[in-house]
């Protein structure tokens, strides 16, 4: 009797063109760490939301959902050498070529996104279209 055949077959995850600065990565790296946390990854989205119509999430997710692109960005840190940054299928457009970064001067903490798909901004800077 002859044997089965088994084929193997593999998702390829497709990659995203987010950029994650240095100082971004390393802020990740240092934020999963103090968690205790290995098994996360950074998820940024496109929602609809704010006085623009959009705004962006930024949260850890242990999840990789269908159709997700993902991308791993080096730490420049020990103990994580890697973060790997997600971009759910309906967000992946809107955020193709933005870069996030990390501030930390007295004018102003926390990450920031330049996306060079957003037309315009509102007042407060919270949304965009």
């Amino acid at each position: 009797m002859a044997e089965p055949i088994v084929t193997e077959t593999t998702t390829e995850v497709p990659e995203h063109e987010v950029l994650l600065t240095q100082a971004a990565a390393a802020k990740v790296a240092s934020l999963l760490l103090q968690e205790g946390r290995d098994d996360l990854r950074l998820r940024i989205a496109v929602q609809p939301g704010g006085c623009s119509g959009l705004v962006y999430q930024l949260y850890f997710d242990e999840r990789l959902l269908d159709g997700d692109a993902v991308r791993a960005f080096p730490t420049g840190t020990d103990g994580l050498t890697s973060v790997d940054v997600v971009v759910d299928r309906m967000s992946v457009p809107y955020l193709s070529g933005a870069t996030i970064d990390f501030a930390d001067t007295i004018e102003k903490q926390g990450f920031t996104i330049d996306n060079p798909n957003a037309a315009g901004t509102c007042a407060c800077g919270e949304s965009f279209h």
